[in-house]
């Protein structure tokens, strides 16, 4: 039996989250990660769009995780940064990853406008 793929939600109408994606895709040679674009209707989402739109999120054996943590369950999912994602199981590794990931998500809209 294959293992349970991770799911990832992604906002479709960013231009850095499709490239980024595009990116893991491309990495996720064995299909291991579900990719689900909230921004698509009718997608299937665990809690409000607007809350999944406002954080990365992914859904890691059974469970929501949010931020550098959800980053870090994509990472282990993909062979090649899975050795980031398993570094991040260190607890002082992720609190510093969520700091930055909370100083990117301040200058995400300046990005997200220079990437249109």
């Amino acid at each position: 039996m294959s293992p349970v793929p991770l799911t990832v939600w992604f906002d479709g109408a960013c231009p850095l989250c499709t490239r980024e994606i595009a990116l893991m895709r491309r990495l996720d040679r064995a299909g291991r990660i579900d990719f689900v674009d909230v921004a698509e209707p009718g997608a299937s989402c665990p809690i409000d769009p607007a809350l999944l739109l406002a954080r990365f999120h992914a859904r890691e054996d059974g469970v929501l995780l949010s931020g550098a943590a959800a980053f870090a369950a994509m990472w282990r999912a993909i062979p090649l940064l899975q050795p980031l994602g398993l570094l991040a199981r260190n607890r002082q590794v992720l609190r510093g990853l969520e700091w930055a990931y909370i100083r990117f998500l301040r200058v995400r809209p300046a990005l997200q406008r220079l990437a249109r």
